[in-house]
């Protein structure tokens, strides 16, 4: 805390990511990170492409990686253009830019009361103001809940993630849909950072519905955390104003190297579908595993569990697997997922060892 801080600063929440703790052997299952590594493709464009040029600026239009992106989803029949493909440091990057552009003032922003936190931490960063509407009693999102019969309630926009976070349930986009016909009048942004692991992504409706923007990240499914690149996709109105924003913010937020990998891992849909089977079966694995010592899960669609122990609180399972050298995300609050623990989908090898863990531990 300075006194040079602004008022506005000093009462700012900001969000608090998970732990990336520097320890040795460590099972690390606490961020949903991609348990095999980025295409061998990445890595050959990564190497070929740090030499002099890097003492060149990249292309501010990011548009060989939002070329790739258009390619791919037309190849699944979306017919998606470039000019339709926003990219930047990262999705929380693109959803930042959006909320500063996109979600109105005068009406509150509706998202789910237990979803990505940065949601409300953005509200807080530009000042907007937000509903949080409570998931049902199975802990998923209720589209009706979104409306006033087959009408919206009053709102300055939409956001929820599918699959949802931390829960992993998936929304049909028959549901989405509903909505999107429903309500015309503000935004509607799905944001799909674990859409690969289980379901259908939104991008399909895109060109029925120029209120719909969908989001996406490279971190998850295509295994590419650590050089930051998100996406959205959208009419190219929408796409037009986020370009306006990022051009008055940070006219280069990829560098040559991201730019490259990025286009390299969208066109290596062989590693990418392998690493997807990867995740889905070790997921129903562990599913399995832990539903035999006494865990009850939500269903997943993404590539984490969202689990408890009717007989074991959250924070002694937390702490207990931690002093065996596994970490896990312990949310803690609100209280109805006191007791839950979200379990990233690891390796076969970090699987075995939590569930060795466990045994040791129940």
């Amino acid at each position: 805390m300075s006194k040079y801080w602004s008022d506005f600063v000093h009462h700012l929440e900001p969000y608090v990511p998970g732990e990336q703790p520097k320890i040795e052997r460590l099972v690390k299952l606490n961020t949903n990170e991609h348990p095999l590594g980025p295409s061998p493709k990445v890595i050959e464009v990564i190497r070929a492409g740090a030499d002099e040029r890097l003492r060149l600026y990249p292309d501010p239009d990011s548009s060989q990686l939002k070329q790739a992106i258009a390619d791919y989803y037309s190849g699944k029949g979306h017919d998606i253009k470039r000019s339709q493909v926003f990219v930047g440091n990262g999705s929380d990057e693109v959803l930042a830019h959006l909320f500063m552009g996109f979600f109105k003032q005068d009406e509150p922003l509706l998202f789910p009361d237990i979803t990505y936190s940065f949601y409300k931490v953005y509200c807080g960063l530009y000042q907007i103001d937000y509903q949080a509407v409570p998931l049902n009693a199975e802990l998923a999102i209720d589209v009706g809940d979104y409306l006033d019969g087959e009408k919206p309630r009053p709102n300055g926009g939409i956001i929820f993630p599918n699959p949802n976070a931390p829960t992993g349930r998936l929304l049909p986009l028959s549901e989405i849909e509903r909505l999107l016909q429903a309500n015309t009048e503000s935004l509607v942004v799905i944001d799909e950072a674990y859409i690969d692991f289980g379901g259908d992504t939104a991008i399909s409706l895109v060109n029925r519905y120029p209120n719909l923007l969908v989001t996406q990240t490279l971190s998850k499914s295509r295994s590419l955390a650590g050089l930051r690149i998100g996406l959205a996709v959208g009419d190219e109105a929408l796409i037009d104003g986020l370009n306006r924003i990022k051009d008055s913010f940070n006219s280069y937020p990829l560098d040559q190297l991201a730019i490259a990998a990025g286009a390299a891992a969208f066109e290596d849909q062989e590693w990418f579908a392998q690493g997807c089977e990867l995740v889905i079966s070790q997921r129903d694995w562990l599913n399995e595993k832990l539903a035999a010592r006494g865990f009850e899960s939500l269903p997943s669609a993404a590539n984490f569990l969202f689990t408890f122990h009717p007989q074991h609180s959250g924070s002694s399972l937390a702490q207990g697997l931690r002093e065996q050298g596994i970490i896990l995300r312990h949310f803690g609050k609100p209280e109805r997922i006191a007791d839950y623990l979200r379990i990233t989908v690891g390796t076969v090898e970090q699987n075995q060892a939590l569930i060795e863990a466990l045994d040791t531990l129940l």
